[in-house]
């Protein structure tokens, strides 16, 4: 074949696959373009549903405590809302931040959620080096809840109230064992806020939650603690607890018999929270689904009723009315630490 020849097929080709390119019918369906990286992988901006897959909520204490409580009774609500599955998936230690670090790396998606406490914060002042930054780690998509804690003894202490507490632990410094949830956790702070207001000397011994600690109690091997009504609620009636006080400034209305700490000390009041969580960067339309979604969940007269009946008052906020929070909370929570003593290096 000539070279002119050749030529003139080749070129025929290209008009002929040119043509049936053009003539190809434009689509009415959903694009199928590559997405650059800078570009949600799941947005609804872009006409996408979300969620379109399971969602995994980290939760940074063991099962049993506050924290899992409240995070699997709002979460599964807000998944039979979506549809879809909210996984609750515990990763507890070192007072939550071995979970903490793994929602901090996780990709800004929002199929990493976090559900944490007031804890979160107080790391920061506790310790020397934290594996996240509490304000620019996270986005807040919303607090859970109030967090009201209650002072329960062992049933062999010989002290029926917090002025008896006080006594006993005047004539025996030192030798009383409180637990917690770990260095800087809320039952950490609260007992040793508690001691440093009435002159008393305790002997604190964490554990890896909040949970662990009450069964710890129940057990003998510690005698008091000042721990989130949650993870106390079930076994007040189980005789192997003994509940003389709340932490709360006034007495609650699901236990208006229970006196306040503050009735004997003036001026206590400790109070703490539960929040949702997602990582830095996660799209702004997700963070306002999800916000609305959990407090359409906390609404729910079920969800309400079972929250309420252990002292779990919602207080829902915006994106940025929580970062004003956190923020606010930061800063005063650095004297709560000072005080507490519990600075670890």
């Amino acid at each position: 074949m000539s070279a002119n020849r050749l030529l003139g097929a080749f070129a025929g080709f290209i008009v002929f696959a040119c043509s049936a390119a053009w003539s190809q019918p434009t689509s009415t369906g959903p694009s199928t373009e590559l997405r650059t990286g800078s570009e949600p992988a799941l947005s609804p901006s872009k006409g996408q549903a979300y969620p379109a897959k399971p969602v995994r909520v980290i939760v940074v204490f063991p099962p049993g405590g506050g924290t899992d409580i409240v995070g699997r009774i709002v979460f599964q609500k807000v998944g039979e809302q979506l549809n879809h599955q909210f996984i609750v998936e515990n990763r507890a230690g070192a007072a939550g931040m071995i979970g903490a670090e793994i929602v901090a790396k996780s990709p800004p998606d929002g199929y990493t959620l976090m559900v944490y406490t007031q804890t979160m914060l107080v790391n920061a002042h506790v310790y020397k080096k934290t594996p996240y930054d509490p304000l620019t780690s996270f986005v807040g998509i919303t607090p859970l809840t109030r967090l009201v804690s209650m002072f329960a003894v062992h049933p062999s202490m010989p002290v029926r109230n917090t002025r008896e507490f006080i006594a006993l632990a005047k004539a025996r410094p030192g030798e009383i064992a409180y637990g917690s949830s770990g260095v800087g956790g809320v039952q950490h702070l609260a007992t040793s806020s508690f001691a440093s207001m009435a002159g008393i000397q305790l002997h604190h011994v964490p554990f890896k939650g909040g949970g662990p600690a009450v069964i710890a109690l129940m057990g003998g091997e510690i005698q008091a603690i000042i721990t989130p009504i949650p993870e106390i609620f079930p076994h007040m009636k189980s005789g192997r607890v003994r509940i003389i006080a709340v932490s709360s400034a006034a007495r609650t209305k699901q236990f208006p018999d229970i006196p306040t700490i503050g009735e004997t000390l003036k001026g206590y009041d400790y109070s703490s929270w539960f929040g949702a969580f997602a990582p830095a960067g996660t799209p702004r339309p997700i963070v306002d689904r999800l916000n609305a979604e959990i407090r359409k969940a906390m609404a729910d007269p079920a969800v309400a009723a079972n929250l309420a009946s252990q002292t779990l008052d919602p207080m829902p906020m915006s994106p940025e009315e929580f970062a004003k929070f956190i923020k606010s909370d930061y800063d005063k929570l650095a004297d709560v630490v000072r005080i507490a003593g519990a600075r670890v290096d």
